[in-house]
C-alpha cells in the first residue's frame, strides 16, 4: 500500500501595523500637556476662587397692611402683578375721616379764635392792672386824709358839746338865781324872761352839739371803713404783675390748645391719607387676601410685595472657604433660571454658621460626636443690576452659583 502525503498549505499570521515612535511620543505629549492643563486649571481655580451651589437670591418681602379701620371700596392690583413704587393699591372707604378733618379744622379755627382774644387782652390787662394800682394808691390818700379830717371834726364837735354844756349850766344857774328876784320884783319880769329864753336855748345848744358830735363819730367810722376799704383795693392792685402774669399763662395756654388743634388735625389728615394704600417700593404683588367691600382693621396684613429692586445673594459657604474671603471681593454669579451670569462683590460674612441660627441649635450632651464641616452665610450684593437685570428676571429663591475671586 502505498503512502500518500497531504501537504497543508501554510497560513501566515496577520500583523497589525506598528504606529511610528514619534507618533506614539506625539500624542503622549498631548495626554501629559492636557493633564497639566486640568492640573494647573484647577490649581488655579482652587487657589483663587471660591464657589459654592448652596446659595440663592435673597430679598425684602413687604407685608402691606392697613394702618387705619375701614372698609375696601376699590382693589388696583392682582396677584402676581408688577407694581412700581407709589401705584395705588387697596382704597378705603373716606368719608368718616374727611368728617374727621372738618371737625378738626373747626377745632383749630376756634382755639386760634381763642388765642387771639387771649393775647389781646395781655396788654389790656398790663394798663389796667397799672391804672388800678395808681388809682389805689390815690384812693388810699384820700380815704387817709378823709379819715384825718373826720377825726378832727369829731375833736371840734366834742369841744362844741363841752362848751353848749357849760352855756347852759351857766344859763341854768342864772335861771334858777332869777326866780326868786323876779318873784319878790328885784328884777323885771323882761329880764327874767330873757334868763328863761337863754337857759332853754343853751340846753337847745347842747343838744345840737351832742348831735354834731354823733355825727362827726359817725363821718369817722365812715371814713375808716373807705380807709379799709382803700387799704383792700391797694392791695389788690398790688397784685398787677401777678394779673399780668396770670393773663400772659392764659394766652400760652390758648396757644398750647392751638398747637393740640393742629396735632389733632394733621392727625386726621394722616388718618384720611392712610385711606389710600400705595406700593412702598417696586415689586410683585403676593399672597393677596384682601377684596372690595371686606372691613380691615387696623394693622391687618393685606398683600405681600416682593421687592426686585434690592435683592442679593445669600450663597452658604462652607468654613474651609473663608480663610481668604473678604468684603469687597469680586463675584461672578451664574443663575440657572436665566443663564447668564451677573457680576457682585462680598457685603458681609455672616456671624454665625447655619446650624447655630436654626430654630433647635446642635448640642453635644452626650459626648457622641461627629465633625461635620460648617455653612456661614455670605452676602453678596450685585454690582450693576439696572443694567444687568432691566426686565426684573431674578427673583428671591432663585438658585444660583457665585465663584468668589480670593487671591488676585
Amino acid at each position: 500500500m502505498a503512502d500518500t502525503t497531504t501537504t497543508t498549505p501554510t497560513v501566515e499570521p496577520e500583523t497589525e501595523p506598528v504606529e511610528p515612535k514619534p507618533r506614539r511620543r506625539g500624542i503622549l505629549i498631548v495626554v501629559i500637556a492636557v493633564i497639566v492643563v486640568a492640573a494647573l486649571g484647577f490649581w488655579w481655580h482652587s487657589t483663587y476662587f471660591e464657589d459654592t451651589d448652596d446659595a440663592q437670591i435673597s430679598g425684602h418681602l413687604i407685608p402691606v397692611s392697613a394702618r387705619i379701620q375701614g372698609q375696601v371700596v376699590k382693589v388696583y392690583v392682582d396677584e402676581n402683578q408688577f407694581v412700581h413704587k407709589g401705584d395705588p393699591i387697596v382704597d378705603l372707604d373716606p368719608r368718616d375721616y374727611q368728617v374727621a378733618v372738618e371737625q378738626a379744622k373747626a377745632a383749630l379755627a376756634s382755639a386760634q379764635a381763642a388765642a387771639a382774644a387771649a393775647n389781646v387782652f395781655v396788654p389790656i390787662t398790663d394798663i389796667n392792672a397799672g391804672s388800678n394800682l395808681r388809682s389805689a394808691t390815690a384812693d388810699l390818700s384820700g380815704a387817709d386824709a378823709a379819715v384825718q379830717q373826720a377825726r378832727g371834726q369829731l375833736a371840734a364837735a366834742q369841744a362844741r358839746v363841752v362848751q353848749a354844756q357849760a352855756n347852759n349850766a351857766k344859763s341854768q344857774s342864772d335861771l334858777e338865781r332869777y326866780k326868786p328876784l323876779v318873784a319878790n320884783d328885784v328884777i323885771s319880769k323882761q329880764q327874767y324872761d330873757a334868763a328863761v329864753a337863754a337857759a332853754a336855748s343853751d340846753a337847745a345848744a347842747v343838744v345840737d352839739a351832742q348831735a354834731s358830735a354823733q355825727a362827726a363819730r359817725d363821718a369817722v367810722r365812715v371814713a375808716e371803713e373807705r380807709q379799709t376799704a382803700a387799704h383792700a383795693s391797694l392791695k389788690y392792685a398790688e397784685t398787677a404783675p401777678q394779673q399780668v402774669a396770670m393773663q400772659s399763662a392764659r394766652a400760652k395756654q390758648a396757644l398750647a390748645q392751638v398747637e393740640q388743634a393742629q396735632a389733632q388735625l394733621d392727625q386726621a389728615e394722616l388718618n384720611l391719607s392712610y385711606t389710600k394704600i400705595i406700593a412702598p417700593e417696586d415689586g410683585i404683588i403676593t399672597r393677596k387676601s384682601v377684596e372690595i367691600n371686606q372691613n380691615v382693621s387696623s394693622g391687618q396684613n393685606l398683600l405681600t410685595l416682593v421687592s426686585l429692586n434690592d435683592i442679593w445673594v445669600t450663597a452658604n459657604f462652607k468654613e474651609t472657604q473663608l480663610r481668604h474671603m473678604r468684603a469687597g471681593q469680586p463675584v461672578e454669579i451664574a443663575v440657572d433660571a436665566t443663564g447668564k451670569s451677573y457680576h457682585g462683590r462680598v457685603t458681609q460674612l455672616g456671624g454665625a454658621t447655619g446650624s447655630i441660627l436654626s430654630l433647635f441649635p446642635p448640642e453635644n450632651a452626650t459626648g457622641n460626636y461627629v465633625k461635620v464641616v460648617q455653612r456661614v452665610p455670605v452676602r453678596i450684593d450685585f454690582t450693576d443690576l439696572k443694567d444687568e437685570d432691566s426686565r426684573h428676571l431674578l427673583r428671591p429663591g432663585l438658585s444660583v452659583e457665585p465663584k468668589v475671586r480670593v487671591k488676585e
